[in-house]
């Protein structure tokens, strides 16, 4: 059997809602895979977002937020299951601070499974090299690989990164103690995130001007 360390109950926790105790029966129950301790959670109606999570959330918001006099704009897509829950006062809190979690911490996708096995594929790889490249040795590269993986997805999925008001809590966290609150389902579906210039090479000369009036300061 698997060893269940803190930092899995934790995750788990995190990203269920569900009691430390059960938490732990579950890792325990699945061999210490977090995906199938969710899915066991689910099943046993131990998950507190899990259990709003077959309810249908087609009302909602697409809350837009503008930062930096117009330099990012976020528009976001934020689901739930009734048009008084829209209106509610904490559900366009969240909105809003998922918003600006967007504009400020750059997330590709908002969960993990977004993510294109092929890109993940790839980043292990590149990992994979970088720790050879280390000097590591070859029985602990898997681990290293595995645990950068991990890294990687708490910076490029929304759901999972630090939420930017308290980095104690990753933003799933945060959507699911609103759950808890208002007692509805809450979707993240989707958002776009644009950026001035984003995509853009600087004209040669413009960089040189740019040079020019720093030397002069």
């Amino acid at each position: 059997m698997a060893e269940i360390s803190a930092s899995m109950v934790k995750e788990l926790r995190e990203r269920t809602g569900a009691g430390m105790m059960d938490c732990k029966k579950a890792l325990g129950e699945t061999n210490g895979d977090i995906e199938k301790a969710i899915e066991f959670l689910r099943e046993k109606g131990l998950s507190a977002a899990a259990k709003k999570s077959g309810r249908i959330a087609a009302e909602g918001i697409v809350e837009a937020y503008i930062h930096g006099g117009g330099r990012i704009g976020v528009l976001v897509e934020i689901n739930c299951e009734t048009d008084f829950v829209a209106k509610n006062e904490d559900f366009r809190g969240l909105a809003r601070d998922i918003a600006m979690q967007i504009a400020a911490a750059k997330p590709e996708y908002v969960r993990r499974e977004e993510v294109a096995s092929e890109a993940i594929e790839k980043e292990r790889e590149i990992l994979r090299a970088q720790a050879l490249n280390e000097g590591k040795p070859e029985k602990i590269v898997e681990k290293m690989v595995e645990g950068r993986i991990e890294k990687y997805y708490k910076e490029v999925c929304l759901l999972e990164q630090p939420f930017i008001k308290d980095p104690d809590k990753n933003v799933q966290q945060v959507v699911n103690e609103v759950v808890a609150k208002i007692g509805e389902k809450i979707d993240v579906r989707r958002f776009t995130r644009y950026e001035m210039g984003e995509g853009l090479q600087k004209r040669q000369d413009d960089f040189a001007a740019e040079v020019a009036a720093q030397i002069k300061c």
